[in-house]
């Protein structure tokens, strides 16, 4: 949504799964002249992550297409540029499985099973559907 301004700076992090990409957010953020925000994934202990693990599952979100990275900024709009950079792959890694493996969804598949299997579907969906569009923003000249 904030995108959709045209002038703030937005990026979408995971430390765990490109910290150069982080670093890049961070530096572009402070140098630009207006309001930035910074969205990170960050692993917590209520998804039943050890924590010890947190950089493995944050990684794993970028991989499986549950969290993709990309950096808007408006900056290189002013400059004719596309402002908005897609930094990560296409998914290849298991998105249910993704989900699954935190406590989160895991605890409302064992209550509701059926209603869990639709929303996971629909959810795998529409993060698909925003990673095509990402894509799309990604090879606007």
């Amino acid at each position: 949504m904030a995108m959709s301004y045209g002038y703030v700076y937005v990026a979408k992090v995971s430390m765990g799964a490109n910290p150069n990409q982080l670093m890049k957010a961070v530096t572009e953020a402070e140098a630009y002249k207006g309001p930035s925000l910074i969205i990170a994934y960050s692993p917590c202990i209520n998804h039943g992550i050890n924590m010890g693990h947190s950089q493995i599952e944050a990684k794993k979100a970028v991989e499986s297409g549950y969290w993709p990275l990309y950096r808007y900024n408006p900056d290189l709009a002013d400059q004719g540029k596309n402002p908005f950079t897609l930094d990560s792959k296409d998914p290849n890694g298991s998105f249910q499985e993704f989900i699954t493996s935190e406590v989160r969804y895991a605890s409302l598949k064992k209550t509701f099973p059926a209603v869990a299997d639709g929303l996971f579907e629909r959810a795998e969906k529409e993060a698909m559907d925003k990673i095509e569009y990402y894509k799309k923003l990604n090879s606007m000249e």
